[in-house]
């Protein structure tokens, strides 16, 4: 099986990469901590989305794919394993 590409990803990636370093200067900038909290929610919710793209894009592609042979049991644990962390 191949691998599903992800590559979409990455403009969201590099703009998350972005969000953090703006965090970082804002704590060496000594800001307002409600705005450094506002940032940092604002990096995990672009992360929970990327998160969640990953996953429509495995369940898509590979689950799907699996669902034709004896690897569909394999992949719903797998799945499960991931959701449960």
């Amino acid at each position: 099986m191949k691998n599903a590409c992800h590559k979409k990803e990455l403009a969201a990636l590099r703009r998350i990469e972005g969000q953090v370093r703006g965090i970082e200067r804002m704590i060496d900038n000594g800001d307002y901590c409600v705005d450094i909290l506002n940032q940092i929610k604002a990096a995990k919710n672009s992360m929970a989305t990327v998160e969640g793209n990953v996953l429509k894009t495995h369940l898509e592609a590979c689950v799907k794919e699996s669902l034709s042979g004896n690897e569909f049991q394999n992949k719903v644990d797998e799945i499960v394993k991931i959701l449960k962390r």
